[in-house]
């Protein structure tokens, strides 16, 4: 078995027209900003049969990117939530006679699943059964002095599946023409006009340490000023309740679409916004992908969970931080999301806005 380091230039044997696998089972927004990685590989490769693993319930965000041939999903919570279902997902994989597969993100089940698969190039990272790939290299994403993006170019550059690009490449999701009209349909049905101006907010996220207070989201409602808007707010079904709370506090009617889009949706509905003001989370990646004016809101600092590697990339996409440079590492706190003030939200909303 073969060992490489980053920065080895290694080239794969592969044939003419190379059948080439990429995992990312992971969350969404990892998803999101793994897509660039698709694009990298096809250039480099353009003969190539590209397919992506991903899980079945993130479909949509890859589903059309003109760059993938072959999308493969993956049942964790269903038929392949143990290990009978994980062999037979396996044989399905060797039976499609991949030449070489790049895992995106460490998974034991990945991993093993591509050796049981026998796919002779099994690449990826030093952790997590790193014994089933071919070629390893070093895990140093937790330090967080780049962006996830850059961390898994260089990957692929490493291994020799795409050369280092001279302009950074941005994430996509694709929009369909069918989803743009189930939104468009949706927003008839709750009373908003063809042609008016909406703006989202996603007041949610998947840990408590990301989420901005209610009251700062209030806030920011009752004093953006930029013409008349429709405010929409976006989410789980949990995050109802603190729609609700935003909008008695606010004193504006915030339209509730929680837990009732699809990602496709949700990508079309971004598509369409003036505005988007997003927790650290996987919907404002899928918004500034779309190219939405995106506002989002981090509160880690720490090296890995910071913004420097998980910011939403786009053309109109800026991030807001804390400002806690005065206080000293070994005294800060998890998170200071609470103490992002509602004025950094409106500047920063003002710059990426007409």
């Amino acid at each position: 078995m073969r060992r490489a380091s980053c920065g080895a230039g290694m080239k794969p044997g592969l044939p003419q027209n190379p059948k080439i696998l990429v995992t990312r089972t992971d969350r969404i927004g990892d998803l999101v900003v793994s897509t660039p990685i698709f694009e990298l590989i096809k250039k480099k490769h353009p003969k190539s049969h590209l397919a992506a693993c991903v899980f079945s319930e993130h479909c949509e965000l890859v589903s059309g990117n003109p760059f993938v041939d072959e999308v493969i999903l993956y049942e964790k919570k269903d038929a392949q939530k143990n290990w009978i279902g994980q062999w037979r997902f396996a044989r399905e994989i060797h039976a499609k006679k991949f030449d070489a597969v790049i895992h995106l993100h460490a998974t034991n089940r990945m991993h093993i699943m591509s050796l049981f698969a026998e796919v002779p190039i099994r690449i990826g990272y030093n952790r997590r059964a790193p014994w089933a790939l071919t070629q390893v290299f070093p895990y140093d994403k937790k330090e967080g002095l780049k962006h996830e993006t850059n961390y898994l170019t260089d990957l692929v550059c490493a291994s020799g599946f795409s050369s280092q690009p001279a302009e950074p490449v941005l994430p996509y999701v694709p929009v369909t023409q069918g989803n743009r009209l189930s939104v468009s349909n949706l927003l008839q049905h709750l009373g908003v006009e063809a042609n008016e101006p909406i703006a989202v907010i996603h007041p949610s996220a998947s840990d408590v340490s990301k989420m901005w207070p209610v009251e700062n989201f209030s806030e920011f409602l009752k004093q953006y000023v930029s013409g008349k808007v429709r405010w929409i707010a976006v989410g789980d079904a949990k995050a109802a309740e603190q729609t609700a709370i935003i909008s008695k506090l606010s004193g504006l009617l915030v339209l509730d679409l929680c837990g009732k889009l699809s990602l496709g949706m949700l990508a079309a509905l971004f598509e369409k916004a003036k505005l988007v003001v997003s927790n650290d989370s996987g919907p404002a990646h899928i918004a500034a992908a779309v190219g939405a004016p995106t506002v989002s809101i981090f509160g880690r600092w720490q090296p890995g969970m910071n913004a420097e590697r998980w910011k939403p990339n786009g053309k109109k996409a800026i991030v807001v931080t804390p400002q806690i440079e005065s206080i000293p590492v070994a005294e800060r706190a998890f998170t200071y999301v609470d103490r992002i003030s509602v004025e950094q939200v409106l500047d920063a909303a003002k710059k990426v806005t007409p």
